[in-house]
């Protein structure tokens, strides 16, 4: 029979549809995209973009940070530079006066090109690989977050056409943002009501439930109670840590993220996917990693209601997902 669950510490819920459950193989799909005749985030094609803010360049047994100049910087191993189509931007103008709210367009936007292979998915990284890119993420996270007026900075990767991606080259992006996002807002609330953080109690409980689905010395991964997408994965810290900033272990960070996207893969066939960084200034919070595979549409029950309907439960789905 259906559910409706409530969200573990919000007045949020979402329907898991038990009488409608999926299979890993219902959502399999032919690939969506092949490859564009000149991919602008390839290597050569660096005129294409706007300059690197920073180029992680591999000389010899070390990583140097450079920028670009009056040439672009070649051979690098991870590019980041400004969207060229970007949300916000550093210099906006100034809006006109309306009844309602309206602010400037002020923050930043950036793109952060994962490796120079066109092809490579982050599931297939190596562990050098996947651990210079959380110290990158961790680098622009932090460069952002000094910058005047930055009140929270949001990094996120969209993988495929369906789950938002406009080009397929391995990427990440990031927007540094003047306001405080409103669901943030609503979980720091909560969480000053509560007293306690509710994510190392969910942590606490999840990791002897039927949703766990695997660790490593630092990280739990699991497929949440409140699941608003078939095959949702959390990925959580042990330590209490709210900023990715207070993390020592990158490696740890890296491997559990790798983990998660290669069960994903090969449960579902490289899937279309979503995950976001979730953190903040307030110490109270958990930083966590929500990582959603972008396999149903958001229709109109959804859309007028803000309650997801999941055809997928989450005890399923961590069965599947452990047995990779």
């Amino acid at each position: 029979m259906p559910e409706l669950r409530k969200h573990y510490f919000l007045d949020e819920y979402c329907i898991v549809a038990t009488e409608r459950q999926q299979r890993p193989s219902d959502f399999k799909r032919e690939c969506e995209e092949g490859r564009i005749a000149k991919c602008q985030f390839c290597p050569g094609n660096e005129e294409m973009t706007p300059p690197a803010t920073a180029v992680y360049k591999r000389v010899g047994r070390k990583i140097r940070i450079l920028k670009d100049g009056q040439e672009r910087v070649k051979g690098w191993t991870i590019r980041c530079f400004s969207n060229l189509y970007p949300a916000l931007v550093p210099s906006p103008s100034s809006p006109e006066r309306t009844p309602w709210t309206k602010l400037p367009g002020y923050g930043f936007h950036e793109i952060i090109v994962e490796t120079p292979e066109h092809e490579k998915r982050l599931s297939d990284f190596s562990d050098e690989q996947i651990e210079l890119l959380m110290s990158v993420y961790k680098d622009r996270i932090s460069h952002y977050r000094e910058q005047k007026d930055v009140r929270y900075v949001s990094l996120f990767k969209n993988h495929g056409a369906k789950a938002g991606a406009s080009l397929a080259h391995p990427h990440t992006q990031l927007i540094a943002t003047p306001i405080v996002p409103p669901l943030l807002k609503r979980e720091l609330q909560k969480i000053e009501e509560i007293g306690s953080c509710p994510y190392c109690d969910i942590i606490a409980k999840e990791c002897n439930s039927k949703r766990f689905v695997c660790e490593n010395d630092g990280w739990v991964l699991l497929a949440p109670f409140y699941s608003q997408t078939p095959f949702e994965l959390w990925a959580l810290p042990k330590r209490h840590v709210h900023y990715i900033s207070a993390l020592d272990e990158l490696g740890l960070l890296g491997t559990i993220l790798r983990d998660a996207l290669h069960r994903l893969d090969k449960t579902l066939e490289n899937p279309p996917y979503n995950y976001m960084f979730f953190q903040s200034d307030n110490e109270q919070y958990h930083l966590n990693i929500r990582i959603q595979p972008k396999l149903t549409i958001r229709a109109g029950f959804e859309k007028s209601t803000d309650v997801y309907i999941n055809t997928v439960a989450p005890e399923r789905a961590a069965k599947y997902l452990k047995n990779v």
